[in-house]
């Protein structure tokens, strides 16, 4: 890999952190740029392993200040984007719509244009990577059909909403301006280092806690479930192989209805707590059911299979197993969030 200076935003979040540190360790001649705003849902301590290495660089800084993100691509020579700097919490976007559009389109757009102005004159040699989610394609009936990269756009959200937004002007800049660009939509992703609002790690943690588990309507909601790792990997591969203008789904082959996703959560954790398996299903609460809770999604990762060779490398219930063992392993990291003290970890 030739020498290169990569922008990674959102690389002290959940999904970024694991970009930042498979670029960071396979790619020791490249420098890796991790710029995040460091909102609750970034950590420093997510990356940890990796800040003293010779090729890593963070800096604290907002995609909303255009001029900021000018300054950052000048004074690092920044020669490729890969973009996953998101409000990603659907129901904070339903209380906040006005947040996720500033950050999510208004964000994204300053990082396209500040690529332009920046890379103008040598595009060719240069990539932004847009990460998305399944999200904007809306909700799939249970009849078997999947989001496929053709599927028409139809988000109900307003997260999903400003993400959809965001890849549009993504494809504008890339068919009115000739920037390089590739678009990835996602399904949603779960192992170490999620925050604990998201379903995964919060049940964990509330099972550790004999807290109650809050089920929206009946738990019948279908979702495509990625280990993250699986996840970075393909993005690597996108980055490097993936065709310029292409959109390219990322999806577990994994659905699973929620309910009886939690009830595997719950015999995992029992077990590994020592308690009898299933024993924490007392602390199911059915709760009324989120506005526009899309029923089902369903990733087909076939494009990306056949054109570059990626598929998932673990089964549910490997990756599974493997997340509730970090949670466990690393009470602290939980316990950190819960009382707010990771937010006390700055950088410059």
């Amino acid at each position: 890999m030739a020498k290169k200076n990569i922008l990674i935003t959102g690389g002290a979040g959940f999904i970024g952190s694991h970009v930042v540190r498979l670029f960071v360790n396979q790619y020791p001649d490249c420098q890796i740029i991790n710029l995040d705003k460091l909102t609750y849902a970034g950590n420093l301590a997510n990356l940890k392993d990796i800040e003293g290495k010779p090729n890593y660089r963070f800096l604290k800084a907002d995609i909303c200040d255009f001029e900021k993100m000018k300054e950052v691509f000048t004074g690092f020579g920044i020669t490729d984007v890969i973009h996953l700097a998101a409000e990603s919490h659907v129901d904070r976007s339903i209380t906040d719509p006005f947040s996720f559009a500033k950050t999510n389109v208004l964000g994204t757009l300053n990082l396209l244009q500040a690529a332009k102005e920046s890379w103008e004159g040598a595009y060719s040699d240069r990539l932004f990577y847009h990460v998305s989610t399944d999200e904007v394609y809306g909700a799939l009936k249970f009849d078997g059909t999947l989001f496929t990269e053709e599927t028409r756009y139809d988000p109900h959200s307003p997260y999903s909403a400003s993400k959809a937004a965001s890849d549009h002007f993504v494809r504008a800049y890339h068919d009115t301006y000739g920037l390089q660009t590739i678009i990835s939509n996602c399904s949603n992703n779960y192992g170490p280092n999620q925050f604990p609002e998201k379903l995964i790690p919060l049940f964990i943690h509330n099972i550790r806690q004999n807290k109650p588990l809050p089920v929206y309507g009946k738990g019948e909601n279908v979702r495509d479930w990625l280990y993250v790792e699986d996840h970075a990997r393909a993005i690597d591969l996108i980055f490097h192989k993936g065709k310029v203008g292409d959109t390219y789904n990322i999806g577990g082959f994994n659905e699973w209805k929620n309910i009886d996703l939690i009830r595997v959560i719950i015999k995992t954790v029992d077990r590994l707590l020592g308690r009898e398996e299933g024993t924490s299903e007392k602390l199911i609460t059915y709760v009324t059911d989120r506005a526009g809770h899309d029923l089902r999604y369903a990733i087909d990762a076939t494009k990306i299979k056949n054109e570059l060779g990626w598929e998932p490398s673990l089964q549910f219930e490997e990756g599974i197993e493997k997340t509730v063992q970090w949670y466990i392993e690393n009470q602290e990291w939980l316990d950190d969030i819960a009382s707010g003290a990771y937010q006390d970890v700055c950088g410059d």
